[in-house]
């Protein structure tokens, strides 16, 4: 059965009241749909739209044994699986509350957050995570804990271990009970009910657990066929990538809002390390994905260029130059012109069909940039290549949506316009973006004091972001709370030359400080593929991250990049001095969040002694 786009009329998205009444309706009309792949041993396993519902109903049914009502707490900590949405969705559907745990936190960050949440079952993906959650003394609340994988727990004797199949198997054996508790459960949802906690990034303190409601997720759900489908309508069903974290709002907002909005199918990564593998094979229609991501593709172009053949780089630097120009075209008109289609079609040949094919982006209609502000240059390059890359903004409060670029309404620098015309979107007088629309959370969970400080008695959310508003087009200039004032009373954005700086691909991370001070200086870690790429073909030799960091020739090569980044700056905004990191920054180690977000409150702590060996 072939899949194809199901357009609902206002009336019938109206009457989308919650995700798992999205899938019943997937399941009725397209039951053989592929909805799911995942691998198993190597080979794609596959999961029909009517296989999906009956799994969630049957993992609803489990939870309903194991004493989950409407209102209580399930947390699933994994990485991007079949069983993460299925154990999601029916959570929903019994009107309980589903929480996401990233499978890198570690055992402090588990264990405040299965305590925070009021987490009554922990759905746990291996013994790794089982171990996070045994190690912790004391959580009253957890009554149960459901293996995905049975590797290295079998042996376990603690008494709320319960395997995932066994898990199953209760589910399935009380839906021939009651085979239509689910059903009249997911009819009588309250949209206002809370549906998920989301829990924030935590880069000034403990996380927050922004409470979405059904509505929310519906609202979302109802726009994202609209945002997503901006770019064309595929031929056939859209295929995604699932490998962004489903516990962050970025990721659900594509595999699970967006793939139940056009009856997608979603394909599981088998790791965050074989995604470049899995891209490849794919080929997906629509991929989101953060500025990490694409400086990381950016850089391995350069890589791959670097060790091409003489003919082969000399075309790839002829039709890159004419692509930047089409790019330009193409993100102030919507269009390439005649001659630059011309020109596009003949460079997609000889160079930019080899390099989509490898990126896995040679099927792409619409790639994201979000969740962090990414330098135009990039977004410049992978337009140049043919690759549609639009940049977009949300936050965890406002359900992931918010602005976007769009094709024939983009400008480069910019986040975009309102979503659609339910967003309403104002600066305030310090310039903050306040927005209020359907997707504004319902605050945070057990923090009202926080809630109050975000939303106002107007509906208004405070977003912490500084913007400039021209057009209609928000260009982002940094978080309220990084501004950088330095001794002589300037304002700096330290973001915006943050980003310029990792627009060279020998640059990974980078932190600029100055606040308070007479002159900025930056933090800078080395993208460890490329600069060990040029090291090698210079004949430097080198052990370690460390050792590769300390090489005066790569001193050297950074402060170039450093000069060129602040050739774009006034003088007062250039970095005047820079020290390499000597090691590559790690969540567990509390330096990047789970979105690898810099904690730059911990990374000053941290490398206070090399910051102030600057200032001497």
């Amino acid at each position: 059965m072939t899949a194809t786009i199901e357009k609902r009329s206002p009336e019938e998205s109206i009457a989308l009241k919650s995700l798992p009444g999205r899938l019943r309706e997937l399941a009725a009309a397209r039951s053989d749909d592929i909805a799911l792949r995942e691998k198993e041993f190597g080979i794609w396993q596959e999961t029909t739209y009517g296989e999906f519902w009956l799994d969630v109903q049957a993992a609803a049914m489990g939870l309903w044994q194991l004493g989950v009502r409407p209102g209580d707490k399930v947390a699933i900590q994994s990485e991007n699986r079949k069983a993460w949405v299925i154990a999601d969705l029916a959570t929903q559907a019994i009107q309980a509350v589903s929480v996401g745990l990233y499978a890198t936190n570690p055992t402090a960050e588990v264990a405040y957050l299965l305590e925070h949440s009021e987490s009554k079952v922990l759905i746990a993906e291996d013994q790794e995570q089982v171990d996070k959650a045994l190690a912790v003394e004391s959580l009253p609340d957890l009554e149960k804990i459901v293996y995905v994988e049975p590797r290295g727990v079998r042996s376990y004797t603690d008494p709320r271990l319960m395997s995932w199949n066994a898990f199953m198997a209760a589910g399935r054996a009380a839906m021939a009970d009651e085979p239509h508790r689910v059903n009249g459960l997911v009819d009588t949802i309250d949209s206002n009910e809370t549906a998920t906690l989301v829990y924030t990034s935590g880069t000034t303190g403990p996380p927050k657990g922004a409470m979405l409601s059904h509505r929310n997720l519906s609202w979302v759900t109802e726009s994202a066929q609209d945002l997503i489908g901006a770019g064309g309508l595929p031929n056939g069903q859209p295929q995604l990538l699932s490998y962004l974290p489903l516990c962050h709002v970025f990721g659900r907002l594509y595999d699970v809002c967006g793939a139940l909005a056009m009856g997608s199918c979603v394909n599981f990564a088998e790791s965050i390390e074989t995604v470049v593998a899995d891209l490849a094979e794919i080929q997906p229609t629509y991929f989101p994905a953060p500025p990490r991501i694409w400086e990381k593709m950016h850089a391995l172009v350069n890589i791959r260029m670097a060790d091409a053949s003489f003919t082969k780089r000399a075309l790839y630097k002829v039709f890159l130059k004419a692509g930047m120009k089409n790019a330009d075209r193409l993100l102030a008109t919507g269009s390439r012109g005649f001659v630059g289609e011309i020109v596009h079609a003949v460079g997609y040949v000889l160079v930019f069909r080899s390099l989509q094919r490898k990126l896995g982006m040679q099927r792409c209609q619409q790639a994201v940039s979000g969740a962090a502000p990414i330098a135009p240059e990039v977004i410049r390059f992978f337009q140049a290549i043919g690759i549609p890359l639009y940049e977009a903004w949300g936050m965890t409060e406002t359900t992931a949506l918010g602005t976007s670029n769009l094709p024939g309404s983009a400008r480069l620098g910019t986040i975009g316009k309102a979503v659609n015309e339910e967003v309403e979107i104002r600066l305030d007088d310090d310039g903050e973006i306040l927005i209020r629309s359907p997707g504004i959370f319902q605050g945070y969970f057990k923090n009202p004091e926080a809630t109050a400080e975000t939303i106002d008695v107007d509906g208004w959310m405070h977003t912490g972001d500084i913007a400039e508003k021209d057009d209609g087009f928000f260009r982002i200039i940094d978080r309220k709370k990084d501004i950088i004032i330095t001794a002589g009373g300037k304002n700096v954005s330290p973001s915006e030359i943050e980003n310029k700086l990792k627009v060279s691909p020998f640059i990974k991370e980078a932190m600029v400080i100055g606040d308070r001070r007479k002159y900025l200086t930056a933090l800078i870690g080395i993208e460890l593929d490329t600069v060990s790429n040029w090291a090698q073909r210079k004949g430097i030799t080198f052990t370690t991250y460390r050792d590769l960091s300390e090489k005066p020739e790569v001193i050297e090569l950074i402060q170039k990049q450093v000069d060129a980044a602040n050739e774009h700056f006034a003088r007062v905004e250039t970095v005047k001095k820079f020290a390499l990191i000597p090691k590559e920054l790690d969540h567990e180690e509390g330096e990047l969040t789970a979105t690898q977000k810099l904690k730059r409150k911990v990374l000053v702590d941290r490398f206070s002694e090399i910051i102030e060996q600057m200032y001497r």
